[in-house]
């Protein structure tokens, strides 16, 4: 059995006409004589897609109960049993109600397509996986229903619906898309213009994608590696240098000449980082390479023109730009053909642009014979060749005889290896020189004599040049090996140190500064954003060399000391990345520390005004129905009744005014103009009132009042409002059976009232929030006012040069402490 045939129909939102445009196409297919049906469509309530199910056979649907509600989904088996040619499957992503077969609609579909049915569905582009999460920053609105990636690349045919923002926007107006009452939403939210315009291009762009992902995966499987001029993609080679912006202008004008043209740039470097490139240099190549529209690409390779074809080989690239050589003619003629000409060799099929540019020939450079290893093996060796050829001569000249010359060549030939493993070609080559002269001249007859009659001994020379060079070349490679295990170890090292430091997030800034001096070994290094310099390690001296590292737009990374090397510039461009990251890291720091207190202030604002349309709402209806109930001209009250509702209007009224005050007073503490008048007052005259206030008895309340106390020196009308909201406070936690406990004590020149309940108490780190205005802990019950009683007895104190603070209740439970100063303290206040 054949498998299905899956078309699918890709839209950037809804109501572009994906459903519609399915079902005109199940009717056209219908009738050329596609055996047809309609497996399941959503219409939404259009009139429209509606009408255009008439004619096309409908299956029914299946019923699904979930939770005794009655849900229908696509009725998977009855489709397949009536095996059509096509199947209309709308809503590809859909998610299947509990206790389907099968948990997605798509995974309905394999199955239709594994049964041999061709199926057309529709999907919307905000439910593919992988552009779920862009889709949501585009619009703000969280998608549920998502579908695999590969599930939809998988289709055998995908279109995209497309329908210009404006006209969408007319559709949704008009009514098309959603009923009346949900288009003016619909209109300032989801579908904004600028939403729609992001979407659409994102529908397109993946659609372009898959395209290209096609065309690749058929050359593959055809085995073409040819290029297809199916749009131009320019590559351009990036050296370092300075003539890289001339290239890549070039090649954008290049791509630009034709309609979809791409540009890519791509910069080669050595497995061993031994090749030098100018890391600012190639910074800004890439800031350019973004602006123009294109995209940096970075392939190691030691092949250079090899690697820079395979490269744009494997992007189908139909157009290579590559800079005329930097070399002067004569380092020309020493070193063979450049790079331009082997990649216009190799390239084949695609077309090489070798641009000329002010640079071109101006550079002459010997190719590097030094090899990997360091200077000092290289005197090392050259020394080893100078005191040990003429000690090894001394000897093998005391042992000379007629049958000793076979024995004194291998020894000299020993010699040059040992050279060549100790310091490479240049001391190797010296010494096998050296040798054969010295064989010559001491061990082949006629003595003491340089000459070559027999073209043995100079094929014997040749020898030794021949030895002296492989096996510095063997060395060579172990030398550059090595070299480059150790960069690799100390780059990973310090890159791990330096990830290390972002991640702190504290001091990020200066630690990376600090290990950058440390691991180049540099005498000074400044991070300055313009005239400020925002860290900074080490002195530099006034002959130090200067390396400046550009931190993205905002600021420079500052280096002196030594030059670096090639390899070390590639580091610090990770470094200096990780710098702009930590920089990035603190500003938001900074910006939440702003936004920290505009958040408080939002949820302050929020609790108020949660807290107002409740608790003010409350007595305010109770006051307006009783009045209202008492000037209802069809009721008769009884005096009892009537006053009734007059108490409960009063009462009401009473509490409003009580809310009112309480908002006033937190207004006033906030901008600093509360009316304070301190005088002398005693504390029991504050305290008794309060109970009468609070109709509490001995009962409710165990006094401890000392009766020596000095009279306080307080606003006796804010500290009486203190004692209401405390001891109110203590009396709603105490428990059922207990008293709360008063208590007056003076030392120092200051007073305590303190307020001691056997309540649950708070737990320590909940402490600070007892002061904070609209917080009630404790409270689930919306019934106990605005939560400012605490917060307004604390700004009361504090107006009164006193404090309010909380200690823990031996035994359990909270202790408020009401420190006021005494009259006759020697700190206590002046009257005002």
């Amino acid at each position: 059995m054949r498998r299905g045939r899956l078309r699918v129909l890709l839209g950037a939102a809804p109501g572009v006409g994906k459903t519609y445009t399915m079902l005109e196409e199940g009717k056209r297919l219908a009738g050329e004589g596609v055996d047809v049906v309609v497996a399941v469509v959503e219409t939404h309530g259009r009139a429209a897609t509606t009408a255009m199910t008439d004619g096309l056979e409908i299956v029914p649907r299946a019923v699904v109960v979930h939770r005794g509600v009655e849900l229908t989904e696509m009725d998977l088996a009855a489709v397949v049993a009536r095996r059509p040619d096509l199947a209309l499957v709308d809503e590809l992503a859909h998610t299947n109600a509990p206790g389907s077969a099968q948990e997605k609609r798509w995974q309905d579909v394999t199955s239709l397509l594994e049964a041999g049915i061709d199926v057309i569905s529709t999907v919307n582009i905000q439910h593919i996986e992988s552009l779920n999460d862009v889709v949501q920053q585009i619009t703000g609105v969280p998608q549920r229903e998502t579908i695999p990636d590969h599930v939809l690349r998988a289709a055998d045919q995908i279109e995209v619906v497309d329908l210009a923002p404006e006209a969408l926007r007319d559709r949704l107006a008009g009514g098309r898309v959603y009923p009346a009452e949900r288009i003016d939403a619909a209109l300032s939210n989801y579908f904004r213009l600028g939403n729609l315009t992001a979407l659409r291009e994102l529908a397109l762009l993946w659609l372009a994608d898959e395209v290209d992902n096609a065309l690749k995966d058929y050359r593959a499987e055809h085995g073409i590696d040819r290029k297809w001029e199916a749009r131009e993609r320019v590559v351009v080679t990036l050296t370092g240098g300075v003539e890289g912006e001339t290239l890549l202008r070039r090649g954008a004008r290049i791509a630009a000449r034709s309609a979809g043209g791409e540009l890519l740039a791509v910069h080669i470097t050595s497995q061993d980082g031994l090749r030098s490139a100018d890391p600012d240099a190639l910074a800004q190549q890439r800031a350019l390479v973004e602006k123009l529209g294109g995209t940096y690409h970075q392939v190691v390779g030691d092949d250079v023109p090899r690697a820079l074809v395979d490269f744009a080989r494997s992007v189908n690239a139909t157009q290579l730009v590559i800079g005329v050589s930097r070399r002067s003619r004569l380092a020309a003629a020493l070193t063979g053909p450049g790079i331009g000409a082997t990649v216009t060799r190799e390239a084949g099929a695609i077309d090489v642009h070798i641009v000329n540019h002010e640079a071109a020939g101006g550079r002459f450079a010997l190719p590097r014979l030094g090899g990997a290893l360091t200077i000092r093996r290289r005197i090392a060796g050259l020394a080893l060749a100078l005191v040990a050829g003429p000690l090894l001569t001394w000897i093998l000249v005391g042992f000379r005889s007629e049958d000793s010359i076979t024995s004194d060549v291998l020894s000299y030939q020993l010699l040059v290896i040992v050279v060549a493993l100790v310091g490479g070609i240049w001391p190797a080559l010296f010494a096998a020189l050296l040798s054969g002269l010295t064989l010559d001249f001491f061990f082949v007859e006629p003595f003491y004599t340089v000459t070559v009659d027999e073209p043995l001994h100079l094929f014997a020379l040749v020898l030794y040049v021949l030895n002296a060079a492989l096996v510095s070349v063997v060395v060579d490679q172990a030398a550059r090996r090595s070299r480059v295990a150790q960069r690799a170890a100390a780059e990973s090292e310090l890159l791990a140190t330096v990830s290390g430091s972002v991640l702190r997030g504290e001091g990020a800034v200066q630690a990376l500064v600090s290990r950058t001096r440390e691991s180049f070994g540099l005498t000074g290094v400044r991070l300055v954003a313009g005239e400020q310099v925002l860290a900074r390690d080490g002195e530099p001296r006034p002959d130090d060399a200067f390396t400046a590292v550009p931190i993205g737009s905002r600021a420079v990374l500052e280096l002196h000391g030594a030059d670096l090397e090639a390899s070390e510039r590639r580091l610090l461009s990770v470094i200096a990345a990780q710098v702009e990251a930590a920089l990035e890291h603190s500003d938001l720091s900074a910006t939440a520390g702003r936004i920290g207190p505009l958040t408080e202030s939002d949820r302050v604002r929020t609790a108020l005004l949660s807290a107002v349309g409740h608790d003010l709402r409350r007595p305010l209806t109770a006051a307006t129905a009783a009045i209202s109930g008492l000037r209802a001209p069809d009721v008769q009250w009884s005096d009892g009744d009537r006053e009734e509702l007059l108490a409960t209007a009063e009462e009401s009224l009473t509490a409003l005014a009580a809310l009112v005050t309480d908002l006033l007073d937190v207004s006033r503490l906030e901008a600093g103009v509360l009316a304070v008048s301190l005088r002398a007052v005693d504390a029991e005259d504050v305290i008794l009132p309060v109970l009468d206030e609070l109709g509490l008895g001995p009962a409710d309340v165990e006094l401890d009042l000392d009766a020596d106390l000095s009279p306080l020196v307080a606003d006796p009308v804010l500290l009486g409002r203190v004692v209401v909201n405390v001891l109110d406070n203590a009396r709603r936690f105490a428990p059922p059976g207990t008293r709360v406990r008063i208590s007056t004590s003076s030392f120092g020149g200051r007073a305590e009232i303190r307020i001691a309940d056997h309540g649950p108490g708070i737990a320590p780190e909940r402490l600070a929030e007892v002061f904070v205005p609209f917080q009630r802990l404790g409270d689930t019950d919306n019934l106990t006012g605005l939560g400012l009683g605490l917060a307004l007895s604390k700004g009361f104190m504090e107006g009164m040069g006193g404090r309010l603070d909380t200690e823990d209740t031996p035994g359990g439970g909270l202790t408020m402490v009401i420190d006021v100063p005494l009259a006759s303290g020697a700190d206590a206040p002046e009257a005002r």
